[in-house]
C-alpha cells in the first residue's frame, strides 16, 4: 500500500531526487532548475524553499512525488490534488511572501483553488498560457540590428524595460522603492549578457531578455516592441535573433510562455518555429 506524506522542506540529501524531477521536463522546470543548478537546495542560497511530498510504501524508501518552489514566486511543478493540498497547508502557515504563482497550469490552478479563500482575490488569473520551445535555427531571419545591451547603456534601455513591465504585468515596477530594485535586476541581466535590443536614434525599438537559464534551456522574457514600430516585423526578427543566440551560441533550447489571448504574439512565435510543449498559468497578486 502506498500513501502520500505531507509536504516537507527538502535539503541537499534530496538533491538527486529533485534533479530527477527537474530533468524529466526541462522546459517546464527551467525557472526552478536554473536556481537549483546554481545554488543547490539550501534555502538561503536558493532564495526560497523547496517543498516536496513523498509516496511511501509499507516497506522501503519513498519517492519524490510532488515538488514546489516557494520564493519570490510560488512555482508548483508536480503534484496531484492531495499534494497540492499539502503545499497549500504549508503555505498558509506563514504570511504570503510571493508576488505571483506561476508554472504548469494543472498545478498552479489546483494550488490556487486551495489557497484562494485565504489569499484571494487575485489581481488577475491567467489560466491559458501556452508554453513554447524551439531547439533549432529560427525559421525567420534574425534581425542583424539586435545585439546585447552594454552596461553603459542601462539608462537608455531601462525606460523600455519599465514600459514593457507595465504593459505586461499591469503595475509600475518602480512603486515602493523608486525603481531601485527593478533597476538592479535589469542591470544584472545586462551584465550577464542576457539583455538584447535594437536601438534607433538612441531609443529602444525592440527588446527581450533571457531570464531563467538552466544548463539545457533558456527562457525568453520581456519581449517588447515600441508602439510606433509595431506591425513592421521587429518582434519576429528580434525574437529570432535571441533564439539564435540561445540555440547556436549557448547550446540551449529556447523557451517562452505567452498569454493565450495574445493572438498576434502567438502568430509571431509560430512563424519563428516555436511549438507548444505545455500549458502554463499565472496568478498575479
Amino acid at each position: 500500500m502506498l500513501r502520500l506524506a505531507g509536504a516537507r522542506l527538502l535539503d541537499e540529501r534530496d538533491g538527486q531526487a529533485v534533479r530527477a524531477v527537474l530533468t524529466a521536463d526541462p522546459v517546464a522546470s527551467c525557472m526552478v532548475a536554473a536556481r537549483v543548478e546554481t545554488a543547490g537546495l539550501d534555502p538561503w542560497r536558493l532564495g526560497g524553499e523547496m517543498w516536496g511530498c513523498d509516496v511511501r510504501g509499507l516497506r522501503g524508501p519513498g519517492r519524490l512525488e510532488a515538488l514546489c518552489f516557494a520564493g519570490p514566486n510560488l512555482i508548483p511543478l508536480r503534484g496531484k490534488r492531495s499534494a497540492l493540498r499539502a503545499f497549500a497547508d504549508r503555505a498558509l502557515r506563514r504570511r504570503r511572501m510571493c508576488s505571483s504563482m506561476v508554472g504548469p497550469a494543472e498545478q498552479v490552478l489546483g494550488l490556487w483553488a486551495e489557497l484562494e479563500a485565504e489569499w484571494g482575490p487575485a489581481r488577475e488569473v491567467r489560466a491559458d498560457q501556452p508554453l513554447m520551445s524551439i531547439s533549432t535555427a529560427p525559421l525567420v531571419a534574425p534581425d542583424p540590428g539586435v545585439r546585447q545591451v552594454r552596461p553603459e547603456e542601462l539608462d537608455r534601455y531601462l525606460p523600455a524595460a519599465v514600459r514593457m513591465f507595465i504593459e505586461e504585468v499591469g503595475i509600475d515596477p518602480r512603486i515602493g522603492d523608486g525603481g531601485a530594485g527593478y533597476r538592479a535586476r535589469v542591470a544584472e541581466l545586462i551584465a550577464a549578457g542576457r539583455a538584447f535590443a535594437r536601438f534607433e536614434g538612441g531609443d529602444v525599438v525592440f527588446k527581450a531578455e533571457i531570464g531563467a537559464m538552466s544548463g539545457s534551456v533558456g527562457q525568453i522574457q520581456g519581449v517588447w516592441v515600441h508602439p510606433d514600430r509595431r506591425g513592421h516585423g521587429l518582434g519576429a526578427g528580434g525574437t529570432a535573433a535571441v533564439v539564435r543566440r540561445l540555440v547556436s551560441g549557448m547550446g540551449r533550447t529556447a523557451s517562452l510562455y505567452v498569454n493565450g489571448y495574445n493572438a498576434p504574439a502567438r502568430a509571431v512565435y509560430d512563424r519563428i518555429g516555436f511549438t507548444q510543449v505545455g500549458q502554463y498559468a499565472t496568478v498575479l497578486f
